[in-house]
Protein backbone atom coordinates (compact mmCIF):
# COMPACT_ATOMS: atom_id res chain seq x y z
CA UNK A 1 0.00 0.00 0.00
CA UNK A 2 1.65 3.27 -1.10
CA UNK A 3 1.94 5.97 1.49
CA UNK A 4 0.55 9.49 1.14
CA UNK A 5 3.97 11.02 0.50
CA UNK A 6 4.65 8.66 -2.43
CA UNK A 7 1.18 9.32 -3.85
CA UNK A 8 1.80 13.07 -3.71
CA UNK A 9 5.22 12.63 -5.31
CA UNK A 10 3.69 10.42 -8.02
CA UNK A 11 1.12 13.11 -8.79
CA UNK A 12 3.91 15.67 -9.05
CA UNK A 13 5.91 13.42 -11.39
CA UNK A 14 2.87 12.84 -13.60
CA UNK A 15 2.27 16.59 -13.76
CA UNK A 16 5.89 17.11 -14.84
CA UNK A 17 5.65 14.36 -17.48
CA UNK A 18 2.41 15.63 -19.04
CA UNK A 19 3.19 17.70 -22.14
CA UNK A 20 6.88 16.91 -21.85
CA UNK A 21 9.09 17.70 -24.84
CA UNK A 22 12.31 16.33 -23.35
CA UNK A 23 13.75 15.09 -20.07
CA UNK A 24 17.42 14.90 -19.13
CA UNK A 25 18.79 12.70 -16.36
CA UNK A 26 21.94 13.71 -14.48
CA UNK A 27 23.95 12.35 -11.58
CA UNK A 28 24.54 15.20 -9.17
CA UNK A 29 26.63 13.38 -6.53
CA UNK A 30 29.38 15.53 -5.08
CA UNK A 31 27.77 18.87 -5.86
CA UNK A 32 27.43 21.31 -3.00
CA UNK A 33 24.12 22.92 -2.17
CA UNK A 34 25.35 26.19 -3.68
CA UNK A 35 26.38 24.44 -6.90
CA UNK A 36 23.00 22.68 -7.16
CA UNK A 37 21.25 26.02 -6.65
CA UNK A 38 23.39 27.58 -9.39
CA UNK A 39 22.48 24.67 -11.69
CA UNK A 40 18.76 25.02 -10.88
CA UNK A 41 18.89 28.76 -11.66
CA UNK A 42 20.61 28.12 -15.01
CA UNK A 43 18.00 25.52 -15.90
CA UNK A 44 15.17 27.79 -14.80
CA UNK A 45 16.52 30.54 -17.07
CA UNK A 46 16.35 27.99 -19.92
CA UNK A 47 12.62 27.56 -19.22
CA UNK A 48 12.96 24.09 -17.70
CA UNK A 49 12.78 22.65 -14.20
CA UNK A 50 15.08 20.39 -12.22
CA UNK A 51 13.64 17.99 -9.68
CA UNK A 52 14.91 15.08 -7.65
CA UNK A 53 12.57 12.10 -7.45
CA UNK A 54 12.92 8.45 -6.53
CA UNK A 55 13.93 6.44 -9.59
CA UNK A 56 11.28 3.78 -8.92
CA UNK A 57 8.50 6.36 -8.84
CA UNK A 58 9.73 7.96 -12.07
CA UNK A 59 9.93 4.52 -13.68
CA UNK A 60 6.33 3.76 -12.63
CA UNK A 61 5.06 7.13 -13.88
CA UNK A 62 6.85 6.72 -17.21
CA UNK A 63 5.50 3.18 -17.62
CA UNK A 64 1.99 4.53 -17.12
CA UNK A 65 2.69 6.87 -20.06
CA UNK A 66 4.09 3.91 -22.09
CA UNK A 67 7.62 5.32 -21.98
CA UNK A 68 10.29 2.79 -21.04
CA UNK A 69 13.33 4.29 -22.77
CA UNK A 70 14.85 5.68 -19.53
CA UNK A 71 14.81 2.40 -17.58
CA UNK A 72 18.51 1.68 -18.18
CA UNK A 73 19.75 5.01 -16.76
CA UNK A 74 17.45 5.19 -13.73
CA UNK A 75 20.05 4.00 -11.25
CA UNK A 76 21.79 5.80 -8.42
CA UNK A 77 21.10 9.38 -7.40
CA UNK A 78 19.35 11.12 -10.28
CA UNK A 79 18.06 14.58 -10.92
CA UNK A 80 15.55 15.11 -13.68
CA UNK A 81 15.39 18.13 -15.92
CA UNK A 82 11.95 18.52 -17.48
CA UNK A 83 11.66 20.63 -20.65
CA UNK A 84 8.22 21.48 -21.95
CA UNK A 85 9.38 24.04 -24.52
CA UNK A 86 12.88 24.21 -26.02
CA UNK A 87 15.03 21.17 -25.12
CA UNK A 88 18.13 22.71 -26.70
CA UNK A 89 18.22 25.63 -24.26
CA UNK A 90 18.18 23.33 -21.23
CA UNK A 91 20.78 21.04 -22.84
CA UNK A 92 23.03 24.07 -23.38
CA UNK A 93 22.56 25.16 -19.75
CA UNK A 94 23.49 21.68 -18.51
CA UNK A 95 26.51 21.50 -20.80
CA UNK A 96 27.75 24.94 -19.71
CA UNK A 97 27.44 23.97 -16.05
CA UNK A 98 29.14 20.61 -16.65
CA UNK A 99 32.11 22.37 -18.31
CA UNK A 100 32.85 24.20 -15.09
CA UNK A 101 31.98 21.30 -12.79
CA UNK A 102 33.13 17.77 -13.58
CA UNK A 103 31.05 16.29 -10.74
CA UNK A 104 27.87 16.63 -12.80
CA UNK A 105 27.43 13.54 -14.97
CA UNK A 106 24.90 13.61 -17.78
CA UNK A 107 23.40 10.13 -17.99
CA UNK A 108 21.20 10.81 -21.00
CA UNK A 109 17.52 11.39 -21.35
CA UNK A 110 14.61 11.31 -23.70
CA UNK A 111 13.34 13.62 -26.37
CA UNK A 112 9.93 13.15 -27.99
CA UNK A 113 9.67 9.68 -26.44
CA UNK A 114 13.03 8.39 -27.73
CA UNK A 115 16.12 7.60 -25.67
CA UNK A 116 18.97 10.10 -25.97
CA UNK A 117 22.47 8.84 -25.11
CA UNK A 118 25.08 11.17 -23.57
CA UNK A 119 26.74 11.54 -27.01
CA UNK A 120 23.41 12.41 -28.62
CA UNK A 121 22.78 14.83 -25.76
CA UNK A 122 25.99 16.67 -26.66
CA UNK A 123 24.79 16.88 -30.27
CA UNK A 124 21.48 18.37 -29.09
CA UNK A 125 23.36 20.87 -26.91
CA UNK A 126 25.41 22.00 -29.92
CA UNK A 127 22.28 22.94 -31.91
CA UNK A 128 21.08 26.55 -31.97
CA UNK A 129 18.22 27.36 -29.60
CA UNK A 130 14.76 28.21 -30.86
CA UNK A 131 15.39 31.93 -30.28
CA UNK A 132 18.67 31.77 -32.22
CA UNK A 133 16.89 30.07 -35.12
CA UNK A 134 14.16 32.70 -35.09
CA UNK A 135 16.81 35.43 -35.17
CA UNK A 136 18.58 33.79 -38.14
CA UNK A 137 15.31 33.43 -40.05
CA UNK A 138 14.38 37.05 -39.32
CA UNK A 139 17.83 38.16 -40.48
CA UNK A 140 17.51 36.18 -43.70
CA UNK A 141 14.06 37.60 -44.41
CA UNK A 142 15.28 41.10 -43.61
CA UNK A 143 18.25 40.67 -45.95
CA UNK A 144 16.04 39.54 -48.82
CA UNK A 145 13.59 42.39 -48.21
CA UNK A 146 16.43 44.93 -48.06
CA UNK A 147 17.92 43.60 -51.32
CA UNK A 148 14.53 43.75 -53.01
CA UNK A 149 13.98 47.32 -51.81
CA UNK A 150 17.41 48.40 -53.11
CA UNK A 151 16.71 46.73 -56.47
CA UNK A 152 13.29 48.31 -56.81
CA UNK A 153 14.70 51.70 -55.86
CA UNK A 154 17.53 51.26 -58.38
CA UNK A 155 15.23 51.17 -61.43
CA UNK A 156 13.76 54.67 -61.04
CA UNK A 157 17.14 55.99 -59.93
CA UNK A 158 18.82 54.56 -63.04
CA UNK A 159 16.04 55.93 -65.26
CA UNK A 160 16.41 59.36 -63.70
CA UNK A 161 20.18 59.31 -64.29
CA UNK A 162 19.69 58.25 -67.92
CA UNK A 163 17.16 61.04 -68.54
CA UNK A 164 19.50 63.53 -66.88
CA UNK A 165 22.40 62.46 -69.12
CA UNK A 166 20.25 62.68 -72.26
CA UNK A 167 19.06 66.17 -71.28
CA UNK A 168 22.66 67.27 -70.60
CA UNK A 169 23.73 66.00 -74.04
CA UNK A 170 20.87 67.81 -75.77
CA UNK A 171 21.51 71.07 -73.90
CA UNK A 172 25.21 70.89 -74.75
CA UNK A 173 24.49 70.34 -78.43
Amino acid sequence: MPNAQNKAMMDSIKADIDGLNAAWVVDYRGLTVKEVETLRNAIREADASMKVYKNTLVRIALNEHDVTCLDEILEGPSAFIFCKNDPVASAKALTEFAKGNEKLVIKGGMMEGNFVSPAEFQAVASLPTREELYAKIAGAISGVARGLAVSINGVPSGLAQSINQVSEKKSAA
